[in-house]
């Protein structure tokens, strides 16, 4: 019994997600999903989100035969997960920042969460926070600009070090030599890990992959489907979108990081 996932995020950051999942799962057969039209999602409205983010997943999924959907972005998840899950037959995995995780590995009771600003400004995040970093000061940093820099990166290979820089200094410099652990709480963010950590040396940056990839695999399993097969090397890969790829090229180029695509739609 064959399986397939759908990943679905705004932009490119959900192949940070895809990328532990295919060390896991290389035989698992996906579809990324990228609503590039919308990005990104940190500037939109909630309702034009949740109603554009179920619409396009419930047509995936119904296009290609989806078992299983990761929603790679955490604006996405912290917004559309119950919509989702009402809407369709199949498991849904939402990205859930890893405070819990940072607040247990600190030594200094002081951690950051580094997301979009719909993110740190979620009731959610405020629940977590109360729920697993009651005795951690958790200091918030939204940017917008700093998923582009990373979706920039991720297409050009080249990182403007001066921005990130400037990005991160004006909110993290006054505090930063408490800071032991830093949330990155958007997919997009691992995507640019080696130069944060450059930045900040003593913090160690954690995010979610490596559970999402944990949690597919439990699911699965859950579903009936033998993950031995799934350990060995497929090429089923379709790649999404919801507009255009100015530089299709650099884009495919790009992806085949991750996983060979086999095909590139327009949804």
């Amino acid at each position: 019994m064959t399986a397939k996932v759908l990943i679905f995020d705004s932009g490119v950051g959900g192949f940070s997600v895809f990328q532990h999942i295919r060390q896991t799962l290389p035989g698992l057969e996906s579809c990324y999903l990228m609503d590039n039209q919308l990005f990104p999602y940190g500037i939109q409205p909630d309702n034009i989100l949740i109603e554009r983010i179920v619409s396009l997943c419930d047509r995936a999924c119904s296009l290609h035969d989806i078992d299983i959907v990761v929603i790679a972005c955490n604006t996405a998840s912290t917004l559309a997960l119950p919509a989702l899950r009402n809407k369709l037959k199949i498991p849904v995995i939402g990205v859930v920042p890893a405070i819990k995780t940072a607040a247990t590995l600190s030594q200094s009771n002081h951690i950051a969460l580094l997301a979009t600003p719909a993110t740190i400004n979620r009731p959610y995040i405020d629940q977590l926070s109360k729920d697993h970093a009651r005795n951690c000061q958790v200091t918030r940093i939204g940017s917008s600009d700093l998923v582009k820099l990373a979706e920039d990166y991720w297409f050009n290979n080249i990182l403007d070090n001066e921005a990130l820089h400037e990005i991160l200094s004006t909110s993290l410099d006054p505090k930063i030599s408490t800071i032991d652990q830093m949330v990155l709480g958007c997919t997009h963010f691992p995507l640019i890990r080696e130069h944060i950590s450059k930045l900040y040396p003593h913090v160690n940056l954690v995010d979610s992959g490596e559970a999402i990839a944990r949690r597919v695999c439990f699911i699965l399993q859950d579903l009936g489907h033998d993950i031995q097969p799934l350990t060995q090397e497929t090429n089923q890969h379709t790649l999404l979108t919801t507009a255009p790829i100015s530089n299709k090229s650099v884009f495919l180029s790009a992806c085949q990081r991750i996983a060979p695509y086999q095909s590139f739609n327009i949804i």
